[in-house]
């Protein structure tokens, strides 16, 4: 059997003053919402790729968000078998992600989603999110949220 991976990727949370975080609606999952992440780029760093993909994602840098703070440990889950995942390779079984907490420096900046990965976004409750995100992944947001949100 050949060795089995896990996906390394970066998740962005950015939170306003009033504690509500960015949530993305999947443009493939109606319904289905999630916090701005991506996978890291051959020899990048996880700083340098959660900015890259904030950005890419969103349309937010600098201007509108500081980086607060990053969870010192990384979080893996497992995809489901039935999840079509193969344009990562038959062997990668799931993600292993760097959680980092943005702050929203701008308040009235205003996310910006291309209608590819995400077709909407808001700002949420973080346990409200955590009840709205698909269901394989609520252990991992419920482990970050726990150790990055006061």
């Amino acid at each position: 059997m050949a060795a089995q991976s896990f996906r390394a990727g970066v998740v962005m949370i950015v939170r306003r003053d009033d504690g509500r975080v960015l949530a993305c609606e999947r443009a493939d999952a109606p319904g289905s919402w999630q916090l701005p992440q991506g996978g890291l780029d051959t020899g990048e760093a996880p700083v340098e790729a959660a900015w890259r993909e904030l950005a890419e994602e969103t349309g937010l840098t600098a201007t509108e968000a500081r980086l607060v703070s990053e969870l010192p440990e990384w979080i893996a889950y497992e995809w489901p078998s039935e999840l079509d995942v193969g344009k990562f390779g038959k062997a990668v079984r799931g993600q292993v992600q760097k959680w980092f907490l943005f702050g929203v420096v701008d308040e009235a900046a205003v996310p910006v989603v291309d209608g590819r990965e995400f077709r909407d976004w808001t700002w949420i409750d973080p346990h409200e999110l955590v009840h709205a995100v698909i269901p394989w992944r609520r252990e991992a947001y419920q482990r970050a949220f726990s150790r990055l949100l006061p």
